[in-house]
Protein backbone atom coordinates (compact mmCIF):
# COMPACT_ATOMS: atom_id res chain seq x y z
CA UNK A 1 0.00 0.00 0.00
CA UNK A 2 1.48 3.49 -0.82
CA UNK A 3 1.78 6.60 1.15
CA UNK A 4 -0.44 9.13 0.61
CA UNK A 5 1.45 12.16 1.39
CA UNK A 6 -0.11 15.75 0.84
CA UNK A 7 2.62 18.26 -0.88
CA UNK A 8 2.15 21.86 -0.85
CA UNK A 9 3.02 22.79 -4.85
CA UNK A 10 3.27 26.05 -3.91
CA UNK A 11 6.62 26.96 -3.16
CA UNK A 12 5.78 30.22 -1.91
CA UNK A 13 3.71 29.04 0.97
CA UNK A 14 5.95 27.10 2.56
CA UNK A 15 7.76 27.69 5.74
CA UNK A 16 11.06 29.29 5.12
CA UNK A 17 12.96 26.43 6.57
CA UNK A 18 11.24 23.93 5.06
CA UNK A 19 12.43 23.83 1.41
CA UNK A 20 13.89 20.14 0.72
CA UNK A 21 16.16 20.33 -2.19
CA UNK A 22 14.95 16.99 -4.63
CA UNK A 23 17.49 15.98 -6.89
CA UNK A 24 14.79 14.00 -9.24
CA UNK A 25 12.74 17.32 -9.92
CA UNK A 26 15.87 18.91 -10.78
CA UNK A 27 16.64 16.24 -13.52
CA UNK A 28 13.74 16.02 -14.64
CA UNK A 29 13.58 20.23 -15.59
CA UNK A 30 16.70 19.93 -16.78
CA UNK A 31 15.38 17.03 -19.31
CA UNK A 32 12.58 19.07 -19.60
CA UNK A 33 14.01 22.26 -20.56
CA UNK A 34 14.07 23.31 -24.17
CA UNK A 35 16.69 26.47 -25.14
CA UNK A 36 14.42 27.23 -27.87
CA UNK A 37 11.16 27.99 -26.26
CA UNK A 38 13.06 30.40 -24.34
CA UNK A 39 11.37 29.75 -20.75
CA UNK A 40 12.15 25.98 -18.39
CA UNK A 41 9.68 24.20 -18.91
CA UNK A 42 10.02 22.51 -15.54
CA UNK A 43 8.36 20.20 -13.12
CA UNK A 44 4.09 20.81 -12.95
CA UNK A 45 3.72 22.92 -15.67
CA UNK A 46 1.91 21.49 -17.46
CA UNK A 47 3.77 20.65 -20.80
CA UNK A 48 2.91 17.16 -22.24
CA UNK A 49 5.57 15.30 -24.37
CA UNK A 50 5.15 11.81 -25.53
CA UNK A 51 7.85 8.91 -26.01
CA UNK A 52 8.63 7.59 -29.55
CA UNK A 53 10.19 4.40 -30.68
CA UNK A 54 11.43 4.29 -34.74
CA UNK A 55 12.73 1.16 -36.12
CA UNK A 56 13.74 -0.50 -39.33
CA UNK A 57 12.38 -3.62 -40.49
CA UNK A 58 13.04 -5.42 -43.96
CA UNK A 59 9.91 -3.94 -45.87
CA UNK A 60 8.98 -1.18 -43.62
CA UNK A 61 9.53 1.98 -40.77
CA UNK A 62 7.94 1.36 -38.13
CA UNK A 63 7.17 4.50 -35.38
CA UNK A 64 5.83 3.78 -32.38
CA UNK A 65 4.48 6.54 -29.62
CA UNK A 66 3.05 6.48 -26.12
CA UNK A 67 -0.26 9.17 -26.06
CA UNK A 68 -2.32 7.40 -23.37
CA UNK A 69 -5.30 10.09 -22.87
CA UNK A 70 -5.26 10.73 -26.29
CA UNK A 71 -8.79 10.72 -28.35
CA UNK A 72 -8.17 9.89 -31.70
CA UNK A 73 -9.80 13.38 -33.20
CA UNK A 74 -7.01 15.60 -31.37
CA UNK A 75 -4.82 13.19 -32.98
CA UNK A 76 -2.85 14.87 -36.56
CA UNK A 77 -0.88 12.40 -38.60
CA UNK A 78 0.29 14.20 -42.13
CA UNK A 79 2.97 13.44 -44.51
CA UNK A 80 4.21 15.90 -46.72
CA UNK A 81 6.68 15.07 -49.19
CA UNK A 82 9.36 13.43 -46.73
CA UNK A 83 8.67 14.69 -43.72
CA UNK A 84 6.33 13.23 -41.08
CA UNK A 85 4.04 15.13 -38.68
CA UNK A 86 2.69 13.37 -35.73
CA UNK A 87 1.08 16.45 -33.39
CA UNK A 88 -2.38 16.60 -30.94
CA UNK A 89 -3.42 17.43 -27.73
CA UNK A 90 -3.86 15.80 -24.29
CA UNK A 91 -7.01 17.76 -22.29
CA UNK A 92 -6.01 18.53 -18.56
CA UNK A 93 -8.81 16.84 -16.23
CA UNK A 94 -11.18 19.20 -14.56
CA UNK A 95 -11.05 19.66 -10.64
CA UNK A 96 -14.18 19.72 -8.79
CA UNK A 97 -13.68 22.13 -5.95
CA UNK A 98 -13.81 20.83 -2.50
CA UNK A 99 -11.28 17.95 -4.19
CA UNK A 100 -7.71 17.63 -3.05
CA UNK A 101 -5.06 16.26 -4.90
CA UNK A 102 -2.16 14.94 -3.13
CA UNK A 103 -0.19 13.96 -6.49
CA UNK A 104 -0.16 16.00 -9.54
CA UNK A 105 2.33 14.38 -12.17
CA UNK A 106 0.11 14.06 -15.43
CA UNK A 107 1.02 16.36 -17.88
CA UNK A 108 -1.30 18.12 -20.44
CA UNK A 109 -1.40 19.79 -23.69
CA UNK A 110 -0.34 20.09 -27.20
CA UNK A 111 2.80 18.40 -28.74
CA UNK A 112 4.32 18.61 -32.29
CA UNK A 113 6.95 15.89 -33.43
CA UNK A 114 8.41 16.41 -37.40
CA UNK A 115 10.66 13.39 -38.50
CA UNK A 116 12.38 13.37 -41.94
CA UNK A 117 11.73 9.89 -43.51
CA UNK A 118 14.86 8.49 -46.11
CA UNK A 119 13.96 8.22 -50.04
CA UNK A 120 12.14 4.76 -51.10
CA UNK A 121 8.93 4.96 -48.50
CA UNK A 122 5.84 4.30 -50.11
CA UNK A 123 3.73 7.61 -48.98
CA UNK A 124 0.87 5.96 -50.33
CA UNK A 125 0.40 2.71 -48.36
CA UNK A 126 1.10 4.75 -44.91
CA UNK A 127 -1.29 3.07 -42.08
CA UNK A 128 -1.97 4.25 -38.60
CA UNK A 129 -3.50 2.19 -35.77
CA UNK A 130 -4.37 2.88 -32.08
CA UNK A 131 -4.61 0.24 -29.36
CA UNK A 132 -4.08 0.63 -25.76
CA UNK A 133 -2.73 4.36 -26.00
CA UNK A 134 -0.52 3.06 -28.50
CA UNK A 135 0.16 4.82 -32.01
CA UNK A 136 1.58 2.99 -34.36
CA UNK A 137 2.81 3.83 -37.82
CA UNK A 138 3.79 1.47 -40.79
CA UNK A 139 5.99 3.55 -43.27
CA UNK A 140 6.44 0.65 -46.25
CA UNK A 141 9.19 0.53 -48.17
CA UNK A 142 9.40 0.48 -52.14
CA UNK A 143 10.12 -2.69 -53.42
CA UNK A 144 12.72 -1.02 -55.77
CA UNK A 145 14.33 0.66 -52.41
CA UNK A 146 14.62 -2.60 -51.06
CA UNK A 147 17.85 -4.40 -51.09
CA UNK A 148 18.31 -7.11 -53.94
CA UNK A 149 20.29 -10.47 -52.81
CA UNK A 150 22.33 -11.48 -55.88
CA UNK A 151 23.26 -15.25 -55.85
CA UNK A 152 26.85 -16.32 -57.02
CA UNK A 153 26.62 -18.73 -60.33
CA UNK A 154 28.50 -19.36 -63.52
CA UNK A 155 27.92 -16.95 -66.06
CA UNK A 156 26.65 -18.58 -69.59
CA UNK A 157 28.99 -18.41 -72.37
CA UNK A 158 32.07 -19.26 -70.95
CA UNK A 159 33.58 -22.36 -71.41
CA UNK A 160 35.38 -24.49 -68.48
CA UNK A 161 38.84 -24.86 -69.60
CA UNK A 162 41.50 -27.35 -67.98
CA UNK A 163 45.18 -27.32 -67.32
CA UNK A 164 47.01 -25.76 -70.27
CA UNK A 165 44.41 -23.28 -71.05
CA UNK A 166 42.83 -25.76 -73.96
CA UNK A 167 39.02 -26.27 -73.89
CA UNK A 168 37.74 -29.71 -72.53
CA UNK A 169 35.77 -31.70 -74.90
Amino acid sequence: MANIMRRDTNEATRPSGDYRWDPFRVMDALLRWDPMRGEAAGYGQGEFTPRFDIKETKNAFVIKADLPGIRDEDLNISLTGSQLTVSGKREEERREEGEHHYVVERSAGTFSRVFSLPEGVDADAVTADMKNGVLTLQIPKRPEAQPKRISIGRGQGTEATGAGGKAKA
